[in-house]
């Protein structure tokens, strides 16, 4: 189905209409080989609360961007290549439901779709173009993955000395290795993480111990529970420049 649609007149013309509804800011699309598989509304979990963005699944990318009018017109457009791209399924946990990690060694974050049958149909369908395109490389499975970051609402304090307080003095910060929410003293130390960065990234202080001595990290549950925490878009954090307005 892939193939044949792949240099068809209809197929250009979806992709045409993709690559135009992000304007000149947005990267080309249209390519040859190039497949529109789908596309929907999802709600990414972002850092500050959860937020609607609009998906476009091809036959070798995923593309996001936020919704400025629907159908439309898009704009913050991200692009990635599926060849890296690993998914794991979330358990539904209060208001959020239906929802999914997409893990790159760059990025990694949750979705969620309206309903199960829909998540279902992404699910299979990322994983179809995954394995499509690793066997025609005969490239292996990423085998590693950006931390999936916590949520600001799921930290009123330190997740790693337990005794900070988050205020408007006493900031929220994400350690780019495990992804936890983690205060200034903390996270003072910064280190090269190659898949995410040209330049040393802020990480805790316990992942730069386990970096520098070159010990294997303990895999982190990437399950958040909700219980009792409300979003809120009031939470106070800093790293603007991983800011959920910027996603």
């Amino acid at each position: 189905m892939v193939d044949r649609l792949a240099n068809s007149e209809a197929n250009s013309k979806r992709i045409a209409v993709v690559e135009a509804c992000f304007g000149t800011a947005g990267q080309p699309l249209v390519i040859p080989g190039r497949v529109l598989i789908g596309e929907g509304v999802l709600t990414k979990l972002c850092r500050k609360k959860p937020k609607a963005r609009q998906f476009f699944l091809f036959n070798d990318i995923l593309v996001y961007g936020n919704i400025v009018i629907q159908k439309k017109k898009y704009n913050k457009q991200h692009i990635i290549p599926l060849e890296s791209v690993t998914i794991d399924t979330v358990d539904d946990e209060g208001e959020l439901r239906n929802g999914w990690l997409i893990k790159t060694p760059t990025k990694s974050f949750a979705v969620y779709a309206a309903t199960a049958t829909e998540k279902s149909e992404w699910m299979s369908h990322i994983s179809k173009c995954v394995s499509d395109l690793l066997e025609k490389s005969g490239k292996s499975p990423t085998g590693e993955h950006a931390a999936v970051w916590v949520p600001d609402s799921e930290a009123t304090i330190c997740m790693r000395c337990q005794k900070v307080k988050f205020t408007p003095v006493s900031r929220r910060h994400h350690c780019r290795k495990c992804g936890f929410v983690v205060c200034g003293p903390c996270s003072e130390k910064k280190f090269l993480l190659p898949s995410q960065s040209s330049k040393p990234v802020r990480v805790c202080e316990f992942c730069y111990k386990q970096l520098s001595t070159g010990a294997t990290l303990p895999p982190r549950s990437d399950s958040y529970s909700r219980s009792g925490s409300e979003f809120s878009s009031n939470n106070l954090s800093d790293d603007e420049d991983e800011d959920d307005s910027s996603d």
